[in-house]
């Protein structure tokens, strides 16, 4: 299947950028984080044993779509992908969407990386596609996201009582979020 080329920019940060998931993405390394039970244990994934033939469809799907920027994370240093970094669905009436990422490659963990890659997108989504608020949503016991997410100014807006199922049973979701108006007092900028 011919894919025409991403319309999506490439978004930089100081250690890492941002650039469109390609089906040239799709690999063994990609394989074996969504297979790794430290990585997936916060990700839908888990519920399914991933394949090469799973992924591509799910990276097929999300190449080139607008309203659901899908991002690799890589490293300025070496340009490893590391992660990936999701923006949306986008909502075209009121001006909001998710992000959702997770960091696969264990050797990057506890660095930063996540905020920074968190602090790229919500640049992009209220700099350059206009959104007016960001959500985000983890499990309970997975604090390192929660905390990610709070470098960048998110505020927890939430918290969803025994939302989400894990092996151990039912646990909560906390939910986060960024209002336009949060981000530019944050960078100093006017509303």
């Amino acid at each position: 299947m011919k894919m025409k080329a991403s319309t999506l920019p490439i978004l930089r940060a100081e250690r890492l950028y941002l650039r469109p998931v390609t089906l040239d993405d799709v690999g063994e390394r990609y394989l074996s984080w969504l297979n790794d039970r430290q990585v997936n244990q916060f990700l839908e994934t888990r519920f399914a044993v991933q394949t090469m033939e799973s992924i591509s469809d799910f990276v097929a799907r999300k190449i080139n779509r607008e309203e659901e920027p899908f991002f690799a994370i890589c490293l300025n240093e070496d340009d490893r992908h590391i992660g990936n970094i999701k923006l949306g669905p986008i909502s075209p009436y009121h001006h909001h969407a998710d992000v959702s990422l997770f960091i696969g490659d264990r050797d990057q963990w506890g660095k930063g990386y996540a905020s920074e890659a968190i602090a790229a997108i919500s640049t992009y989504a209220f700099d350059q596609r206009g959104l007016n608020k960001l959500r985000a949503g983890c499990y309970g016991r997975n604090e390192g996201s929660a905390r990610a997410f709070e470098k960048c100014g998110y505020v927890r807006e939430g918290l969803l009582k025994g939302y989400l199922f894990e092996e151990e049973g039912e646990t909560d979701m906390i939910l986060l979020g960024l209002h336009k108006s949060d981000y530019r007092k944050n960078r100093g900028q006017a509303k």
